[in-house]
């Protein structure tokens, strides 16, 4: 199995923990993500530590209006290490407007612009923001993973582009049909599935921190959802991931 989004740096306990956790449970790769500048460092840490361990990079919408958003230049530098293997998270989010709209409209350009220069792939945070992402991501080319899928609206651009589409621990909860629905209309290799740990722990691990570990729970219900075995669907989002994010 692959958690293809964790914030090990967000995690209470040190990433050597979560990680030797994940793999006593199955993970063989973990996707360390970064918001903002000093999380990136943190990532690529872990991924230097950890054969399993690689960096996604990027500045978090939520930062746009801050000194963050002026550090683009500092992101491409830590881009170019070895584990790097997209940008990322960046995107939109209108739901918390802890950022101006056309902050993090400048912010999410220049990411997407950076992403292209570097031939990586683009890992993406949308949130009431469905038309404007869609509108954002038209001219970008390469590879695109809508993280934590929670925007049924973004569907329809996602299967016409051939986006890969994410599911987090949310998939898991009772009142997610509309999300469980979205997964099965998402073809084999364009689904992936992550944690976004410490957040949105699955249904049976609600009220705890969340952890790569608990992939396996998200995995499970995409596999029912989609009436397909778990260990095959967990095989089929790991080749998906190494497409990708171009993993060895």
């Amino acid at each position: 199995m692959i958690d293809t989004h964790a914030h090990l740096d967000a995690c209470a306990e040190p990433a050597d923990v979560i990680v030797a956790r994940a793999r006593e449970s199955g993970v063989a790769r973990v996707l360390a993500v970064g918001s903002g500048i000093a999380s990136c460092v943190a990532a690529l840490r872990a991924s230097a530590k950890h054969r399993e361990v690689y960096a996604v990079l990027g500045i978090h919408p939520h930062q746009a209006d801050s000194g963050e958003a002026d550090r683009i230049v500092e992101l491409r530098r830590l881009l170019s290490k070895p584990r790097a293997v997209a940008v990322g998270e960046t995107g939109l989010d209108f739901y918390r407007d802890y950022a101006r709209h056309e902050s993090q409209l400048a912010l999410f350009r220049s990411q997407l612009e950076l992403a292209g220069e570097l031939d990586l792939p683009v890992v993406v945070h949308s949130r009431d923001a469905e038309e404007e992402t869609a509108q954002a991501l038209e001219r970008f080319d390469g590879p695109v993973v809508l993280h934590c899928f929670s925007s049924p609206g973004l569907l329809p651009a996602a299967l016409e582009r051939g986006y890969y589409v994410s599911f987090a621990g949310n998939v898991t909860y009772p009142r997610a049909e509309a999300l469980r629905a979205a997964a099965v209309s998402v073809p084999a290799d364009r689904i992936l599935a992550e944690t976004d740990s410490p957040y949105l722990a699955p249904q049976p691990c609600r009220g705890r921190p969340n952890e790569p570990a608990n992939v396996r729970y998200t995995i499970e219900t995409l596999a029912e959802a989609r009436a397909e075995d778990a260990r095959r669907l967990a095989a089929q989002i790991d080749v998906n991931a190494s497409a990708c994010f171009a993993l060895p």
